[in-house]
């Protein structure tokens, strides 16, 4: 299923460059970020000087560690605009998240963000195979959640023919795909599942569709996941990560030769791997959360972004910068369940390995008396007939994998076909928490 890859002259001079030379022009702006924040953004003036740093003590890239994290709490604690270090009137759109646990984060960008973000995303659209005339087909949504825009801008930088059909409407995202006949589809691997599943419903077969390559993105997602959305819609899908605080889609990407984890773009985000617990910097290849420090935003710089993301640094292969390794879960999205520590992403893996189910779950936790519960609700596939003799057989195989693999004892209902809810646009909703809040 590989696509074009790109040879030598078609990838910038930065993405062949040695490791000497990347790091000279990390040191250059990160140096140029910490006095830029220092200078402009109260908060960062007032944790650098509690922290006993100044960005004068940056003289190589190891002594980033001296300086001081940064949450969401302080970009909700310093709302709406708190963190920009240039003048409002400078700042040419705004992002926000959803704020559904609280004050939402915002980000700003000036003309040269939003010109660097164009870049980035441009690279990883090449880097899937992408290419000037290409036709995308953008389902990430519109509007304050940076996925879409964000596609968008980097998909015309390339010179692509895009379709803004953002979220929803699943009928006619496979009309238009049928007939407008896009080659590339950026959108979250969840609801690609329900494209590929209202293909079915029509009677189509979606790997005769036109598309080629899938960039999937805004949430986590296992290799048996890949397989499954190769397999059913005959594509190649590679994975691109990002988050708003840091930039937005883009900040790393898949490249199509290898899809051996998504390759940060390292000449504007330096990354760290941190022991979540205390906070030590670990060395590449050791599993812990990801930090991210931007080396060329203007409006929003963020130094030592704690994204809670749980990963590890690995060695470059298709380009000159490191790569990262599937995204485990989460160091605050973490169940624990009776002292087992739970994330869904394993869960899902078992759910894949099991043919009769589709890729489609819920995880429901409540609290019985003192003792956490948890459900798991998975899907039957279409054509799946089981008598209840054998739905109730392969539910207990499901609940003896978990148990197996996992170490949690679970509760396992199975399903109809679209027995579980589906998600329109955005993220996949993949936990339900009923416990008790206090």
């Amino acid at each position: 299923m590989v696509q074009r890859i790109p040879g030598a002259a078609e990838l910038e001079p930065i993405e062949r460059a040695s490791r000497d030379e990347l790091q000279a022009v990390q040191l250059q702006r990160m140096q140029w970020t910490l006095r830029h924040a220092y200078d402009n953004v109260p908060h960062y003036r007032a944790a650098f000087d509690q922290a006993g740093v100044h960005p004068d003590d940056l003289r190589n890239l190891a002594d980033l560690a001296r300086f001081p994290f940064t949450t969401k709490k302080e970009l909700r604690d310093n709302y709406p605009f708190g963190l920009f270090a240039v003048p409002r009137e400078r700042v040419v759109r705004v992002h926000a998240s959803s704020g559904t646990t609280g004050k939402p984060t915002v980000v700003g960008y000036t003309q040269n963000d939003i010109d660097t973000w164009a870049n980035v995303v441009a690279r990883s659209i090449r880097a899937a195979g992408g290419r000037r005339g290409d036709m995308v087909h953008i389902s990430y949504g519109y509007g304050l959640f940076t996925g879409g825009l964000g596609a968008h801008y980097g998909a015309e930088r390339l010179g692509c023919t895009v379709v803004p059909m953002s979220g929803g409407q699943t009928e006619k995202q496979v009309q238009l795909i049928q007939d407008f006949q896009p080659s590339i589809i950026m959108v979250t691997p969840s609801y690609m599942l329900n494209i590929i599943e209202e293909f079915q419903r029509q009677g189509l077969d979606p790997a005769a569709s036109s598309l080629k390559v899938g960039i999937f993105g805004a949430e986590p997602w296992t290799d048996a996941m890949r397989a499954e959305i190769e397999q059913r819609a005959g594509i190649d899908a590679v994975d691109i990560y990002g988050l708003s605080e840091v930039m937005g889609p883009g900040v790393a990407s898949e490249c199509i030769e290898s899809k051996d984890g998504p390759v940060i773009w390292e000449d504007h985000f330096y990354p760290e791997i941190i022991d979540p617990e205390t906070g030590e910097v670990l060395p590449d290849g050791e599993e812990g959360e990801l930090v991210f420090t931007s080396l060329s935003k203007e409006a929003l710089p963020i130094i030592r972004y704690r994204t809670r993301d749980l990963t590890r640094l690995l060695p470059p292969t298709s380009r000159s910068m490191r790569r990262i390794g599937k995204i485990t879960g989460r160091s605050d999205d973490m169940l624990i369940i009776r002292g087992v520590n739970v994330f869904p992403t394993q869960i899902e893996e078992i759910i894949c390995r099991m043919p009769k189910l589709a890729p489609q779950y819920q995880l429901v936790i409540t609290r019985d008396g003192h003792l956490d519960q948890m459900e798991v609700l998975a899907e039957l596939r279409p054509g799946a007939d089981l008598s209840i003799s054998e739905n109730e057989a392969l539910a207990g195989e499901l609940q003896h994998r978990i148990k197996t693999n996992v170490g949690v004892s679970t509760r396992v209902r199975l399903l109809p076909p679209d027995g579980i809810e589906r998600t329109l646009t955005g993220k996949a909703r993949r936990v339900i928490d009923r416990r008790p809040k206090h």
